[in-house]
């Protein structure tokens, strides 16, 4: 799957985001859902039909996911949900389906306080409704929008996983999110190698194509080699996912530096191609204005620091 996010996103990034949206969804369905929510909702998403979106960013809530506002109470056969959720993709798509959302819900039984829980939100939900559609500086074709819940009911069926463990499990599927935007960000870094390569060999200065210069080459250089470690750090923690190893570390490595890198090298590209590269008309100034949302999805760079430094030792 990393391979294919990978491609994708050299060709168009906004396909790759949306690729590793709707896997992450389909992620935290397989490992928590229940047999009956993996048949109506994570069979049409595996087999291309729909897609569905992740949402856990609040205005209250985005490095410090667990300051969840967004409320459920349950109602008879029913959960009642009120909250807002902001910056989710993929959800305005036609063929959206569901959005897996956070909650917060008070505890049954002896204990007091509340607990994160998890829920699956069809589209069509009563009381459901898709605020205003933001415009983003840069992956413009991918669908970001708020979700309003105001006095939303969903069937009591549509809990998913553990009571208590909803944030958890919201931070079990972003693994595989940030091992995905790892292969974004190989994808697009990739793109600003080869276009910046094709430029320095055809442009001609001082009677010579400016790949002779080594004020050029070995920026590229340096874009190749650094490409190529991001890219194996990604299959690493993508195999180590697949092999079910431990790979929370490896995952942040990986969306860590690729995403870091996929700047340095979309920056280097602008510079190589000079003022041509602040045109419209070459796509390196695209990829420049996208690398930056690789920095801050699925957990900025400095929560990824965080992790890191967490977990070693």
């Amino acid at each position: 799957m990393n391979i294919c996010t990978e491609e994708i996103s050299r060709g168009n990034l906004s396909l790759g985001v949306l690729l590793d949206v709707t896997t992450l969804v389909g992620e935290e369905l397989f490992q928590f859902g229940t047999e009956e929510q993996k048949r109506k909702w994570l069979v049409p998403i595996a087999r291309g039909e729909k897609v569905g979106a992740f949402g856990l960013t609040e205005a209250e809530a985005g490095s410090d996911a667990g300051a969840t506002r967004t409320t459920a109470v349950p109602d008879g056969d029913e959960w009642v949900i009120n909250g807002t959720k902001q910056f989710i993709t993929s959800i305005g798509l036609d063929n959206a389906s569901i959005v897996v959302i956070t909650a917060r819900t008070k505890t049954r039984g002896i204990g007091k306080g509340d607990v994160i829980n998890t829920f699956i939100v069809p589209k069509n939900s009563p009381g459901f409704t898709l605020g205003k559609k933001y415009d983003k500086m840069a992956l413009t074709h991918s669908a970001t929008h708020e979700c309003i819940f105001e006095e939303c009911r969903l069937p009591k069926d549509n809990f998913l996983g553990k009571e208590g463990k909803g944030f958890s499990q919201h931070l079990a599927a972003l693994q595989t999110g940030r091992i995905s935007i790892g292969a974004c960000s190989v994808g697009l870094a990739q793109a600003c190698f080869e276009a910046a390569l094709k430029y320095a060999r055809e442009r001609v200065q001082f009677g010579k194509p400016i790949y002779s210069y080594q004020g050029v080459s070995f920026k590229l250089a340096d874009m190749a080699m650094h490409i190529e470690l991001a890219r194996t750090m990604v299959l690493k923690a993508a195999w180590l996912k697949d092999n079910n190893l431990p790979h929370a570390l490896e995952a942040s490595y990986a969306k860590l530096y690729a995403s870091e890198m996929c700047e340095k090298c979309a920056s280097d590209a602008v510079q190589i191609h000079g003022g041509y590269g602040l045109m419209n008309e070459y796509p390196v100034s695209r990829y420049y204005k996208q690398c930056k949302a690789l920095q801050i999805v699925e957990g900025t760079s400095e929560i990824q620091r965080i992790v890191i430094s967490r977990n070693l030792g």
